[in-house]
This record gives C-alpha cells, structure tokens and sequence, in this order.
C-alpha cells in the first residue's frame, strides 16, 4: 500500500497547474451515454475516480480512449500559466450491450449512481450497484429514486442493486427536499430526453453542475438556469456528439492556495477559475494570508506575517465548500487565536481530527463543530488517510511539521488529485511516494500518443 513521506519546513515557492475538475469529469462521462455519436472530453484528470469509471462505461459496451499531445512552452497556443501537456477524451457509447452498474465496479465511488438517469432515458432500463465511495456520512440517493418514479420510471432494489424500467420518462416538477449535486446532475440527464418540460426547483448551484448543462446543451439539450436554484428542462427526442473542455478542478486549486499559505511560500496556482474560488480566497484573506488575483485563471499567494484565526462554516455552493473543511483545519491549526469549523453537509467529516492531533494539533469536537487552537508545533507521527480530502488536510499539515511524517493509505488522494506529489515537489515540498506510482490502465483504450 502506497505511502508518502514528507519532511516539513519548506516554503512552497513558483507555480502549479491545476488540473481538470474531477467532479464535473464524472458526470460529463456519464452524459455521453445519452447518445449514440462520439463525445470528446478535455481536461480530463488522470484520477482513480475517473479510471474507475472507465472501466465502467467499458462494462457496458462503450469505447473509451485517452489520447494525449503536448504544447511546446510559450507557443502561440499556450497562455502564460498553461501547462505543457493537453489530454482528451473520446467516449463512444453507440453499443450498450449490458446497461449495468457492477458492484465490483462502482464500491468505491460514489459517483456512480450517476449513471442511472442517463441508463433509463437511453434504454430505457438500468441496473445499478448502490453506490461506495469515502466513509464521510450518508449520501443517499433516495432523491434520485423520488425524481425518477416522479418522472414515470418504476424503480426496485433487491440484493444491493437498483433496478429501473421505463417506456420513457415524461417531464414533471420536481422539487429536491434538499439540495444535492449528483441528485440534480442525474435526473437533469434524465430530463434532457423525457417527453415535455422538466421543471427541476431546490437545484445544486455548484460550478460542476453548470459544467455537465453546458455540455448537455452543445449536445442538444434545450437547459435554462443551470447554476441556479431552478432549472428548466425541455425534452428532446435525441442528441448528437460534442466536444467539451472541462473546467479546472475548484477543490484541487484552493488545496494549493492553503498550501502556499501555510508553509509562508509564494505561489502561483495557475490554469484555475478564479470565479470558483470566492469562498476560499475571501477566508484566506480574512486569515491574513495575501491571495492576488491575477486573472480569470492565475491566483497567487503570499506568506502573512502571522495567521490569525477565522471561523469558518461549510455550506453549498456558493458558500465554503466541504470538500476545504479539512484542509482549512490544517491552516488553522498555524492560526494565531481560536477557529471554530462547523461542518453543515456531511455529519462524519471530521476523521482526520484524530490524526491532527497526533501530530500536535490542539483540536476539539463537539457534534458538528470542531475548535481549533493555535498555533501548534506540529511533529512528525505516522498517521492515516480516511478519506480523499482528509489525505490533503494530513500532507498540509506534514508540509509545516518537524521531522518526517509518513501518511498511509494514499489511494484515497489518488482518487481525485492527479500528480500531487509530483505538483508540490515541483514547488519545493520534500515528498516522495513509496510504493508503486498511481498510473490508470486502459487495456482498451489507445495508447498515449507522444509527439515525435
């Protein structure tokens, strides 16, 4: 099992790209089966999440291929913060020979029930595993059952699989008792090929969202609202390929953004939207560490003289993400005064408290609330992944640490950061991997093409 070691005391100091968002990949993959041409898909992260859900589409009969180029520094078609190296992604998902979701597949990734609403409006029928995922509380995807047996779909579950069976789905309202991202995500591809008008209220206003509507729609879908409480859907009877750029990874961006400011560097986080970020740079800022923004994709950060302690309280878009929680408790632990971090999504996601605090952190819970006080001296320990960003929150913390700290279970980070230690080395960070090196295979897929 792949471990990093990281011997603390280094300023991170140059630029790091970030990668394609993670979390719009999913469900952009998960869109091309609603047709039957080609999509194409770049910015895509080489993640195990995304790997996982390869495989997947390959499961059902699709044709997944990677294909790579490079773009020599400074030419024309780069900007100042580009990274060399381009990916797409072509999907084909002409034959689905088997509209199903195997367990063996999908228990590790939550995201998989996206696949569902995509599965019934194509075929008419899916069947798929309950979802797996990070061990960070409930997810249920009874929201999206609702929705779709709103919609006319007659769904059962038996021996752990969710099976659901429509003629076609027919528009309806549909008014979400709370909000949820994969929820709105699915059923709005659902939607997309129903007969008539889905009215969609309670909507995910996150940018990955508006990511997969803006995909849909240069697939053919007729979508107004994406990216707000309400989204109106009207039917189509089918759609065609398209080519998609996702956005930048929002999560992957402010982790370096903390980064910088922790270990008192200066950093350039480049290739980022900017746009995404208000929530985290606004409490970075509050903290007292000097973020610039330096335009729509490029933000730098600055050592403070002294961290000051801020409060912070996770909430949906647009509002302090959940996927930061973790990694701003590491900042704080570096905080002058008393933080207190109220965690409102998810009810057990505070795992890495314990191992904060085996490395010195001065952390206490009470229900959803975590108080935090510094600054403490953090010292090497051996401590343990949990979940995808309480592995980030644990490198965070090891980055300003005494000594070497060697954090276990690594594979949670390699679900959604590409290259991470690659990224922070290249910046300065002591940290290297041992084991063996995260690298997706693709039996079916075409090899990675490299320029002469």
């Amino acid at each position: 099992m792949d471990k990093f070691v990281v011997r603390g005391g280094n300023p991170l100091i140059g630029t790091v790209h970030i990668s394609g968002a993670k979390n719009s990949a999913l469900p952009c993959m998960a869109a091309a089966i609603l047709t039957e041409d080609e999509v194409t898909l770049e910015n895509v992260p080489r993640v195990r999440d995304i790997e996982t859900e390869r495989r997947l589409l390959a499961s059902m009969g699709a044709q997944v291929e990677l294909h790579a180029i490079v773009t020599p520094a400074g030419s024309p078609s780069s900007s100042a913060y580009e990274s060399t190296s381009r990916e797409h992604t072509t999907i084909s998902c002409r034959t689905l020979t088997d509209p199903v979701a195997r367990y063996e597949i999908v228990k590790t990734m939550r995201a998989s029930s996206l696949v569902l609403g995509p599965l019934i409006a194509r075929t008419g029928v899916a069947h798929v595993a309950m979802p797996g995922g990070c061990a960070i509380g409930g997810r249920p995807i009874d929201l999206h059952i609702k929705g779709l047996e709103q919609m006319g779909a007659t769904i059962t579950q038996e021996h752990g699989y969710l099976e659901a069976r429509a003629t076609r789905l027919r528009g309806t309202q549909i008014v979400f008792d709370k909000i949820t991202v994969t929820g709105t995500e699915d059923l709005l591809m659902a939607a997309v090929l129903a007969e008539g008008e889905t009215l969609m209220e309670n909507c995910a206003r996150e940018p990955e969202v508006a990511d997969l509507a803006a995909l849909l729609t240069a697939m053919g879908a007729q979508i107004e609202g994406a990216g707000t409480a309400t989204i109106r859907v009207r039917g189509v009877t089918g759609l065609h390929g398209a080519r998609y750029r996702i956005n930048p990874d929002r999560i992957e961006a402010g982790t370096f953004l903390v980064a910088g400011a922790i270990t008192g560097g200066d950093l350039i986080v480049a290739n980022c939207n900017t746009a995404h970020l208000g929530a985290v740079i606004a409490k970075l800022r509050e903290a007292g560490a000097r973020v610039d923004v330096l335009g729509p994709d490029a933000a730098r950060v600055r050592s403070a003289e002294k961290l000051s302690a801020a409060d912070i309280s996770t909430e949906e878009y647009p509002g302090f993400p959940t996927d930061m929680q973790a990694q701003y408790m590491a900042l704080a632990t570096q905080a002058d005064g008393v933080s207190v971090v109220r965690e409102n999504i998810f009810e057990n996601r505070f795992m890495h408290v314990q191992e904060l605090v085996r490395m010195g952190a001065n952390i206490k819970v009470e229900g959803s609330a975590a108080t935090v006080r510094g600054p403490s001296q953090l010292s090497s320990a051996a401590v343990m992944c949990s979940d995808l960003r309480a592995s980030a929150s644990l490198v965070l913390a090891a980055l300003v640490a005494e000594g070497e700290t060697i954090i276990d279970r690594v594979y949670h980070m390699d679900r959604g950061y590409e290259r991470f230690e690659q990224k922070l080395s290249s910046v300065g960070a002591q940290i290297h991997r041992m084991g063996n090196v995260f690298a997706p295979r693709d039996e079916k897929s075409s090899p990675v093409s490299q320029p002469a």
